[in-house]
């Protein structure tokens, strides 16, 4: 390595002569024969800090690792030290077992899979009102196996196994103080929810919806539900009033409850009126100020609402009863309800635990909300595990954000990639003391790697375990570990206990194509409420290796050393801010304004990796002559009003017509494939 050229190259970079003459002295007096990670390490742990540009990190980085051969693996920005392995929970599983390898211990989750997930409800404490006969009874079929046969439970109780005394959640409303709860209190509030809920006459079965932000209150809402043996309808607070209509619909559903307002960005955006515009049935209303509501005859604010008793006993349920109802679209335009049950909680709190390392006493935060699949997750992954929750009521854009990560302790991260970009452009990160921050999380887009390099950089390189999964799914199918190096924007396993298989359009093996996966596995979907579920994820896939797959839709890329990066949907659907949404939902919003005459809608990655973006073709009447920023403005309102503001227009293109089958069917793949 020619270390005299670090010098000047490192003045290039904008540091000053005194700074990059520190650095170059450090550099020199290394021992030239130390491994890779040994230096990098010394580099970016001793040498570094996130005052430094990223081009200094990125170069030096690139000057450690420059005969790196990337034939074998992609190049890593952390490598687990001996103690971060050895104090690892996976490390522990592995000595339990007598396993020496991760790779190992992977082949026995797979292989071993009642052994395994027996070991998994035994190290988190599920608790039990009747113990299992079977863990797994696969007899009738693999794609609908029974799981914990004859076993009674209700989920919940599994949520309080920590100290009375120890925080369950961090709280702070925008422009606010942080507080927070212990697990003993908030049982108690859960407690007094569910006094409430039956009080309303909610039954075992009955279906109950929330429309909220993700707050204590709503957290306390969703357990007190399932607490009851009722089912929750989660549905995500930005969501317009036909989409609120057409999730409440589906579910049946009997009562919700909401909040007056939304504050955001110091934005006060109404949430009961939109509510009361979608459902005629009773809606309970937390008021979160002075304003005053006009209320409808039978609907409740929340104080006259919550009881006072704070003692319940939790409902007897079985495994395979459903205790959630969340919502993913596919590549139509109705949404999938798809079905959690009491064990689906199992495989988000285990990859919590063996993936994300999540310690006994440790905070997690995850910017999200109980219509995605992450905040039900992050409610059973903090509380099953024994450790808190922080919760910031605004957006996770501001620096008041960053500076709650600060002052909360965050320990576990969790995030979509498209606020990484948004942090780095406004020089958040770099305000705030995030050194509590042991674990970075990343899923509900595809990673740009330069963004997740520049994230490591600013929080004294730490793992990013890249997380991807799927509602029907209950957690990942793919993530990465403590245990093995961190590459950015690439997963480095499948999930303990899962398997997966990627494969061409002739369902061959390939490096690069479709996900499928080999059931049976704890928290995979049997049923959904509204739909076929053989016909959506098994119909017309021919078997591999004797072996039923399931199809899932994401597109993976096999890289050397048994690392993967994932390239977006394979199929039409979209993830746009982290939320599924099918291209017929915005082409229908979109062909109702009297100057469209057919659109089409796409998600495309960029050439440098990250969030997919959202591009529409649009073919206009003859007689209109808007220009395109008009139409794009005047699409962007539609969709603002009548879907999602957080679905935004990044590109429109104005066509004579729609590529189409022989069939008349849109040929959406041409216009991504082709679109420049």
């Amino acid at each position: 390595m020619l270390v005299n050229v670090v010098l000047p190259e490192l003045l290039k970079l904008g540091l000053n002569q005194s700074e990059a003459k520190k650095i170059f002295d450090h550099i020199r007096r290394l021992p030239t024969d130390l491994p890779h990670d040994r230096r990098w390490r010394h580099i970016s742990k001793k040498v570094l800090n996130k005052k430094h540009p990223t081009e200094v990190h990125r170069y030096l980085h690139h000057y450690v690792y420059q005969d790196w051969d990337t034939n074998k693996s992609p190049v890593p920005v952390w490598t687990p030290e001996e103690h971060d392995i050895k104090n690892s929970n996976i490390y522990s599983l592995m000595r339990d077992k007598n396993i020496d390898s991760y790779n190992d211990l992977y082949n026995w989750s797979i292989t071993n899979k009642p052994t395994f997930w027996r070991h998994m409800i035994n190290l988190l404490n599920i608790q039990f009102k009747e113990p299992y006969s079977e863990i797994l009874d696969s007899t009738n079929s693999v794609v609908s196996p029974e799981w914990l046969s004859s076993g009674k439970l209700n989920i919940v109780d599994s949520c309080f196994c920590a100290a009375d005394d120890a925080q369950a959640i961090a709280f702070q409303p925008e422009g606010g103080q942080i507080s927070s709860l212990s697990y003993k209190n908030l049982e108690l509030l859960v407690n007094r929810v569910a006094n409430s809920l039956t009080n309303e006459k909610i039954e075992k079965g009955d279906y109950v919806g929330i429309d909220m932000p993700m707050t204590l209150e709503s957290v306390a809402i969703y357990l007190a539900c399932i607490k009851i043996g009722a089912v929750v309808v989660t549905i995500a607070d930005s969501f317009a009033i036909e989409e609120i209509k057409v999730r409440l619909k589906i579910a049946n559903v009997s009562l919700i409850l909401t909040q007056d307002y939304l504050l955001r960005a110091g934005k006060r955006l109404p949430l009961y009126n939109r509510v009361k515009e979608a459902f005629s049935g009773p809606i309970i209303v937390i008021c979160t100020g002075n304003a005053d509501i006009e209320l409808r005859g039978h609907d409740l604010v929340w104080k006259t609402f919550l009881s006072d008793n704070d003692q319940f006993e939790s409902v007897t349920c079985s495994p395979k009863d459903y205790c959630t109802i969340l919502f993913s679209s596919g590549t139509t335009g109705t949404p999938k309800a798809i079905p959690w049950t009491h064990t689906t909680a199992i495989k988000a709190a285990s990859d919590a635990y063996l993936h994300h390392d999540i310690q006994k006493g440790e905070c997690l935060c995850w910017p999200t909300n109980l219509g995605w699949m992450m905040g039900p997750w992050l409610v059973f992954a903090s509380l099953i595990n024994q450790s808190s929750m922080a919760l910031y009521y605004g957006a996770p854009t501001t620096d008041e954000f960053s500076q709650f990560v600060s002052q909360a302790k965050v320990n576990m991260l969790g995030l979509v990639p498209s606020l990484v970009s948004h942090w780095r452009a406004n020089n958040y990160i770099q305000q705030h003391d995030w050194s509590k921050i042991r674990i970075l999380s990343s899923t509900g887009e595809c990673s740009n790697p330069e963004d997740m390099f520049y994230l490591t950089t600013m929080v004294d390189y730490k793992p990013i375990i890249e997380y991807c999964g799927g509602t029907e799914i209950g957690g990942g199918y793919i993530t990465g570990s403590v245990v093995q190096p961190s590459v950015p924007a690439c997963f480095s396993t499948p999930a303990l206990g899962s398997e997966l298989v990627i494969l061409n359009a002739n369902h061959e093996p390939t490096d690069n194509g479709e996900i499928f996966l080999l059931p049976p596995a704890v928290g995979l979907s049997t049923e959904l409420l509204n739909q076929d579920h053989h016909q959506v994820y098994y119909s017309n896939i021919p078997l591999y290796q004797n072996r039923i797959c399931r199809r899932h839709g994401d597109q993976m890329e096999r890289l050397p050393g048994n690392y993967f990066r994932a390239h977006g949907r394979s199929d039409d659907s979209m993830n746009l801010n982290g939320i599924k949404v099918s291209p017929n939902q915005i082409e229908n919003e979109l062909n109702q304004l009297d100057f469209v005459k057919e659109s089409a809608a796409v998600a495309v990655a960029p050439k440098e990796g990250g969030p997919s973006k959202l591009i529409v073709y649009v073919v206009p009447h003859n007689n209109y002559q808007l220009n395109p920023a008009e139409m794009q403005s005047a699409m962007q309102e539609a969709i603002r009003q009548n879907l999602n503001p957080l679905f935004k227009i990044s590109d429109l293109r104005v066509i004579e017509h729609l590529p189409r089958t022989a069939s008349n069917k849109v040929m959406r793949r041409h216009l991504r494939q082709n679109y420049i």
